[in-house]
């Protein structure tokens, strides 16, 4: 068996998870030689009890890894081991590395480079707008925009990449084969074209109550940081945020108003010390920005800084005066809303403005 096939195998068996299989291919060599080891060879390893012996000694004998591999190449996925050169780096430097990524996509070294952004299905206007915004300013900036795929704030942090012609990766807790939710499929196939669709679970896995919190050490480890937007005190979001401080990854969070159950998550992430976000550019001065580097040079040509539409000079003008609701704007401007918001999006972009909790909307220094 080679080497990349163990693992495909290993990904298959139930009750057998990526530490201890670790453990077995530091003590045994590869990942090869735990299907031929003896039952007394397994249990000689630390940590391998007998009944994680008896799963790998019943399930070596029954695994069809080979019609799986069959099977996701008929679904046009690849299937990305530990041993393969195009496995994210990042994952490996997690306790618990997925030992198989099914991938609809393409996987890229510039995702080396990549930001989370996560929050409640549910949310506000504000939560989603707010996720969306930065979603784009921070693919325009070079980052690759990570998430799960799920409604609400998941949803807009991949519309937000896309829209800024970025790219986007999804990580959902199903196999490939069973899509969760089903009304984001087309969404889906928007991320494949820039990005991809990652799972570690094998096709035929349904999502449970299980699959979503592993799935959110995958977001986490694919990423030098998270930005929590809007979560409840028992949303997953903060699981993510919690993986992520084990992985030693920034923690970013969006704060909101006191009356809203949204923001508790968030607030209390900050009161706990994770970095306050008011803008892209608070994300930026931690994490750097790529714009000098080749790669945000194919994202965001510099003379794009420079230049400002008719309707952008128009609403830095009313800004003059000082900080502004975004509906204010509209009436002052005489533009459509939505409208409005295009114009702001390029302009945070841009970094001429900054967008404030409260749809409020402020000049950056020196612009």
């Amino acid at each position: 068996m080679q080497e990349r096939d163990a693992y495909v195998a290993l990904n298959l068996m139930e009750k057998v998870g990526p530490v201890t299989v670790r453990s077995l291919v530091e003590a045994l060599g590869s990942a090869g030689a735990i299907f031929e080891a003896s039952k007394q060879d397994l249990l000689g390893v630390h940590g391998v009890g007998p009944a994680v012996a008896g799963q790998i000694a019943r399930q070596s004998r029954c695994l069809d890894w080979q019609g799986e591999l069959e099977r996701a190449d008929a679904r046009g996925v690849r299937i990305v081991t530990m041993v393969d050169p195009d496995y994210p780096a990042s994952l490996r430097e997690i306790y618990d590395p997925p030992l198989a990524l099914y991938v609809r996509g393409t996987l890229q070294e510039r995702d080396q480079h990549a930001l989370a952004i996560v929050g409640t299905r549910r949310g506000t206007h504000y939560g989603r707008d707010t996720a969306k915004r930065l979603a784009a300013g921070l693919a325009h900036a070079g980052y690759t925009i990570v998430s799960g795929l799920a409604r609400g704030i998941d949803t807009v942090a991949h519309q937000g990449a896309l829209e800024a012609q970025g790219r986007t990766l999804a990580v959902i807790g199903s196999g490939m084969d069973h899509l969760y939710p089903a009304c984001n499929s087309e969404l889906a196939e928007a991320v494949v074209l820039r990005g991809a669709v990652l799972s570690e679970f094998p096709l035929g896995r349904k999502p449970d109550r299980t699959t979503f919190p592993m799935r959110n050490r995958i977001i986490s480890g694919l990423s030098k940081g998270i930005v929590v937007v809007e979560a409840g005190t028992r949303s997953g979001a903060l699981i993510t945020a919690d993986a992520a401080l084990e992985q030693g990854r920034n923690v970013f969070a969006v704060p909101g108003r006191i009356d809203n159950a949204y923001a508790e998550g968030p607030n209390r992430l900050i009161r706990k010390g994770a970095t306050l976000v008011r803008g892209v550019e608070d994300i930026l001065e931690e994490c750097g920005t790529l714009w000098g580097s080749s790669l945000s040079k194919a994202t965001m040509p510099p003379q794009e800084l420079c230049t400002l539409s008719e309707e952008e000079s128009h609403l830095l003008t009313l800004l003059e005066s000082g900080e502004q609701g975004v509906d204010e704007l509209i009436r002052d401007s005489g533009l459509p809303a939505a409208r409005v918001g295009s114009v702001l999006l390029a302009l945070e972009m841009k970094r001429l403005i900054r967008m404030l909790p409260g749809r409020v909307v402020e000049r950056r220094d020196g612009t």
